[in-house]
């Protein structure tokens, strides 16, 4: 099966925490992302999420308990066909909600990340900074307990780079647990939160 990526990793996600996970590149933050959004499982220990074990979740059951965790993607993942309103609400749209019961909240969330005069534009349009914050609406739009982002500043400059950590500071104090994989210094050095480095596959905690 090839070597390990991760081993031996102990550690928690606490509710309403803030925390940066750190580490070289290749080091495996991708994959620990992954493994918590549980679209990837281990080889082998145990993950429990939710207070369940993720290998012993039913296919079926797995897409509403990822509900409960939002993930922001490097390469942003947007639709290019689709404007910035239309990338916030896909979630709710595919699941076959009506859009009365969502509009309301997508432009809201969207003046909340500074977007709301940006509505009806494509993203080949938009900057960088601007991707990342729809991506990081599309992620919340759910009112996850969880959210992941990785290398959420890793396409921006450092001005925005800051306006984005301000609107992860602003989520955790609305009681969101947040996970940013960085291996920007700067950005971490301007928060006191708890630090996850992976080197080797293995992980180091500081609190």
């Amino acid at each position: 099966m090839g070597p390990e990526i991760l081993r031996d990793l102990t550690f928690d996600i606490p509710k309403r925490s803030f925390q940066f996970l750190t580490g070289p590149s290749g080091a495996g933050k991708t994959t620990l992302l992954r493994l918590l959004f549980m679209s990837l499982q281990p080889t082998r220990g145990l993950i429990r999420s939710f207070g369940r074990d993720i290998t012993k979740i039913p296919r079926a059951e797995l897409p509403m308990l990822r509900r409960r965790v939002g993930i922001v993607f490097q390469d942003f993942q947007l639709l290019d066909h689709l404007t910035t309103y239309e990338n916030v609400a896909l979630p709710l749209r595919v699941r076959g909600k009506d859009e009365a019961t969502y509009r309301k909240d997508v432009i809201e969330l969207l003046k909340w990340v500074g977007l709301g005069e940006r509505i009806n534009v494509l993203p080949p349009v938009l900057s960088g900074g601007e991707k990342q914050r729809v991506a990081i609406a599309r992620a919340l739009i759910d009112r996850p307990e969880i959210l992941l982002a990785d290398e959420p500043t890793g396409n921006v400059d450092p001005p925005m780079a800051r306006r984005l950590l301000s609107l992860f500071l602003e989520l955790n104090r609305l009681g969101t647990a947040v996970v940013i994989a960085t291996h920007d210094l700067a950005l971490m050095d301007q928060v006191d939160a708890r630090r996850m480095i992976l080197t080797d596959g293995r992980l180091d905690i500081y609190d």
